[in-house]
């Protein structure tokens, strides 16, 4: 045992035992997040546009501040972006975290000085639980390997732009550099298939003890590593014993990822988003993920079923109770108020309190980190049929995570009025429509995680039978047009046209 990994133990135990301090604390937790909040951003633009000065009270807070999305918040970011100081949070931020819009383009979403550490911090102390748990710190003397975006920046009017993955890259402790894996020069390789080769041959050697990433992208690692050398990731790697992920649903993935590695190993869940580090799994037993109520985020909650009514119920964390649906709001550090991220959370325990993402409130497919929505399918559908006599009765769409054969796919279900005289054709153009509107698809497809999407035709009268079949043929019920799952497609396979 080297002397970093003796001291780790004794570190992780004063740590962890700040975290359980709050965490007995919550509301009172709260209340001081909310309060610096307030005081903090008063003279922003935001804060004189919204009375902060009169916001002596979360109610008070909830009658000048509505729940809005990144729309909402669109123009002060556009002022923040063309070089404006003190305008949803005081002076400029550190970065802008560019992810994939759902209306109108890139979004930009800020990291301040006050924001930024807890995103370290929060991962960090995930890691930290697992060592108390385990009282086992050996892993930090082998390798670590974090599969992430480029950590190469772009600038924007003074402000560093790139994604939240390679922006946390350059906040590696520096007790950890000579532990972490891949190289700087790897991780900086854009295309993703060139990436992978390149952090097989870094790694192939390697103790390697800890592997973070999306499950998609660490799929395609172990797969190479396999073909590679025709060993199983447990005999290459005898000291990997957990994986962390976030992002994504990881239930279709753990059969096929304990088949890869050879053996059972733990997982470590976590809940980044470039908006705040919202929760992170501190216990291998429990249930759930520990809210981060000490990060500088003010949460709020609304019931899903009322979300979209025009007076939902809006609450704070005291009035929250365990297995309801909730649209999760977040107030932050970054400047973000009234916050939708368009996640759903599910209380699993109130002391202390834990969460588990249950999906998006609006239907979504994210089974490999691409968050595609409902506006975009409809766009890539209308793009192909345009200046065609293509008719289109009912469709829905469900990603196909383990495939007999080939690469995983997202699969469409489509019932032609009239058909397209070529489907590959037409699939092509589907899917290049889907590449253009969503930076995340683009990736996984040029990376060659996904292969391009498959149609499946589905018979006249094929999805009014599919509802007769469950139940729920009537008016009133509608097809989702995606899901993230495979429950509607698995059926719909019995009312396909057969090739």
């Amino acid at each position: 045992m080297s002397i970093k990994s003796l001291f780790a133990i004794p570190f992780a135990k004063f740590a962890t035992k700040k975290v359980n301090k709050w965490a007995n604390n919550p509301h009172k937790t709260q209340e001081k997040v909310f309060k610096n909040l307030i005081a903090t951003a008063k003279n922003t633009a935001f804060g004189k546009d919204h009375h902060f000065d009169k916001i002596n009270s979360y109610n008070d807070f909830k009658k000048y501040v509505k729940v809005q999305d990144y729309e909402g918040l669109r123009t002060y970011v556009d002022r923040m972006v063309a070089g404006e100081s003190d305008v949803l949070w005081t002076g400029k931020p550190l970065y802008y975290a560019k992810t994939s819009g759902t209306t109108s383009g890139a979004k930009y979403i800020p990291i301040t000085k006050e924001s930024m550490p807890t995103h370290i911090k929060a991962a960090r102390n995930a890691l930290l639980f697992y060592i108390v748990e385990k009282n086992d710190a050996s892993f930090v003397d082998g390798k670590m390997i974090f599969l992430q975006g480029s950590p190469v920046l772009e600038d924007k009017n003074g402000v560093k732009l790139g994604r939240l993955s390679g922006i946390v890259a350059h906040y590696v402790p520096q007790y950890l550099l000579k532990n972490r894996l891949p190289s700087w020069e790897t991780n900086c390789i854009e295309d993703w298939d060139t990436k992978v080769n390149a952090i097989v041959e870094e790694t192939l050697n390697e103790d390697m003890t800890v592997i973070s990433g999306i499950p998609s992208w660490v799929q395609m690692y172990f797969e190479k590593l396999i073909e590679k050398t025709g060993k199983k990731v447990s005999e290459l790697f005898p000291n990997f014993n957990f994986f962390i992920y976030g992002g994504v649903n990881f239930e279709p993935y753990k059969n096929k990822f304990e088949a890869l590695i050879g053996k059972k190993i733990d997982y470590i869940e976590l809940y980044p988003a470039s908006e705040g580090f919202i929760a992170y799994q501190d216990s291998q037993t429990e249930k759930g993920m520990l809210l981060q109520l000490d990060s500088g985020i003010f949460y709020e909650f609304i019931p899903a079923t009322e979300f979209f009514d025009e007076n939902p119920t809006r609450i704070s964390l005291k009035d929250v109770k365990i297995g309801v649906n909730y649209v999760i709001i977040l107030n932050t550090t970054a400047g973000l108020w009234g916050y939708n991220i368009g996640d759903t959370v599910e209380f699993t325990s109130t002391k202390p309190f834990r969460i588990k993402v249950t999906g998006r409130i609006k239907h979504f497919i994210s089974a490999f980190g691409e968050h595609v929505i409902g506006k975009e399918v409809e766009k890539a559908l209308n793009d192909a049929i345009q200046g065609t006599d293509i008719n289109i009765s009912e469709f829905t769409v469900a990603p196909q995570v383990n495939p007999e054969s080939g690469l995983p796919y997202h699969e469409w279900f489509i019932e032609f009025e009239n058909e397209p005289k070529n489907l590959e054709k037409f699939a092509l153009k589907v899917d290049a429509s889907m590449q253009d509107q969503n930076i995340y698809y683009f990736d996984l497809i040029e990376g060659k995680v996904l292969r391009p999407l498959i149609i499946r035709k589905v018979k006249k009268g094929g999805f009014h039978n599919y509802m007769k079949s469950i139940g729920k043929f009537g008016g009133q019920n509608k097809i989702p047009q995606l899901s993230d799952n495979r429950k509607i497609a698995d059926v719909l396979q019995n009312f396909l046209i057969e090739e």
